[in-house]
């Protein structure tokens, strides 16, 4: 009976598209994909290719560790709901200490194939310029950050919101066979071990003091791309260029992307570096290291001039610089209900990054939630099963959506103060954990966090297991 289902469009074949179509046609409903790349002429700011779930900043999706870290337990409930994302991530990690981390070009070839060969997925590649037409009655728009001009313009006018935007910085990436290392070394941080079981799955090129302060005053004078067009948009505090990171103050690096803790230099043990940086595994081969946290606006003449200046990489050879696009995202709270559809025009929902999460599994997860939201609401209209709410607000998932529909601060006058937000505990209801354990003996302060983040984990998932019937 769900052969005569009329289709679902999803507009945008990034990662949250990719995964809501995959949900859609998991659910036994047809899907449409609409993506724009592959169209002769028609390209966006950021992307290589025309493969689907192109990764076009980091390669990594940030901690695995489920227990401990919202973005690993986000990790967990993907997989639980039979993510595609998470499944083909897992398929390509790379080394990358507790994160995981993919090899980007098999990772996108690998959605694209799973997709591709999906009985009830319809792959178009065409630009949708300006609302979709009329009889498309359940659409989901991921268009992600880099949306159409004349699709965002649409939107705008139909909503009568301004968007919001804000700068996206993309880091450099290096060949490995240029790293020098009689100066660099591997080494995880605390030599934790990631997914793929390696403890030393990061570079680590040390600076003494003179050439940190060196480095930071390059960064400073470095020449910056400018786009006077876009003055005054707001940075995202989640992935700051790094120059912007030293003009807050001059140890402030030290302090994020180049702290030099949990990290011992076996050439010196005895001496503390002032300063690390850190490079990760970018591709399954080996071949190709980025720079963890030095998303970039220095223009491409200066930046391997400055990058340079970091002791083991005085020889490095990029295989891209850092760059820099835009975002724009929706005033969510005000035009999206709680299935992200649009409150003005309901037949479309938003997924992904435009909807005001931020980080690819964020993104991907939204995509997953909204494809078995819209096919829930399909199957339901034919008879065929009831329309699906959206997870609680005790799991990662449902905080995300909390968020977006009403998570946020109001300044004075009512203006409204939300902005994208990564997927972190402080987003889910709190949980007081034991103070003392079972023969009455205080717990350490340190011990009590890690321990409630553990029980907001498990409570997440049983939470999830609920929900998912």
């Amino acid at each position: 009976m769900t052969d005569t289902l009329k289709p679902i469009h999803v507009i945008g074949g990034g990662l949250a598209g990719s995964e809501a179509a995959w949900q859609i046609a998991e659910a036994g409903v047809p899907v449409v994909l609409h993506e724009m790349r592959g169209v002769p002429g028609v390209k966006t700011d950021a992307h290589n290719t025309d493969g689907l779930a192109e990764l076009v900043c980091s390669n990594s999706f940030r901690s695995d560790d489920w227990e401990h870290n919202a973005v690993g337990l986000l990790h967990a409930e993907m997989r639980a709901l039979d993510s595609l994302i998470m499944a083909c991530g897992d398929a390509h990690q790379v080394p990358a200490g507790g994160a995981l981390a993919v090899d980007r070009d098999g990772f996108s070839q690998a959605v694209t194939a799973k997709l591709e060969a999906h009985p009830l997925v319809t792959i178009v590649r065409e630009e949708i310029a300006g609302l979709p037409p009329e009889d498309w009655d359940n659409v989901i728009v991921a268009t992600g950050p880099l949306t159409s001009p004349a699709l965002a313009a649409a939107i705008l006018d139909l909503t009568g919101e301004d968007a919001l935007s804000f700068f996206d910085a993309i880091a450099p990436i290096v060949h490995a066979d240029s790293i020098d290392f009689d100066i660099a070394w591997r080494q995880s941080r605390y030599d934790k071990e990631g997914p793929g079981g390696d403890a030393a799955a990061y570079v680590n090129c040390p600076m003494d003091k003179a050439q940190y302060e060196a480095f930071i005053d390059a960064l400073l004078n470095g020449p910056k791309a400018e786009f006077k067009e876009w003055e005054n948009v707001p940075y995202f505090d989640g992935c700051l260029p790094i120059e912007v990171m030293a003009e807050r103050g001059r140890e402030t690096l030290r302090h994020g992307p180049m702290k030099p803790v949990g990290l011992t230099n076996p050439r010196d043990p005895m001496v503390k570096s002032h300063a690390i940086v850190q490079l990760r595994q970018d591709n399954a081969l080996g071949t190709l290291f980025n720079m963890v946290g030095f998303q970039t606006k220095l223009k491409h003449g200066a930046q391997a001039e400055v990058f340079r200046m970091i002791p083991g990489l005085q020889d490095a050879q990029f295989a891209r610089l850092g760059g820099l696009h835009r975002n724009t995202f929706l005033n969510s709270p005000k035009l999206l209900d709680r299935q992200l559809r649009l409150k003005a025009m309901p037949r479309l929902r938003f997924a992904g990054q435009v909807t005001g999460v931020e980080g690819y599994v964020e993104s991907a997860a939204m995509g997953l939630l909204t494809g078995r939201l819209a096919a829930a609401e399909r199957l339901a209209k034919a008879g065929l099963g009831r329309p699906l709410e959206a997870p609680p607000a005790h799991t990662a998932m449902g905080a995300l959506v909390e968020h977006i529909t009403g998570g946020h601060l109001e300044g004075p006058g009512g203006i409204s103060k939300f902005q994208p937000m990564n997927i972190n505990y402080g987003l889910l209801p709190p949980l007081e954990a034991p103070k003392v354990d079972e023969a009455g003996v205080k717990i350490p302060l340190k011990e009590r966090g890690r321990a409630k983040k553990r029980l907001m984990s498990i409570r997440a998932l049983e939470a999830l297991k609920a929900w998912r019937g």
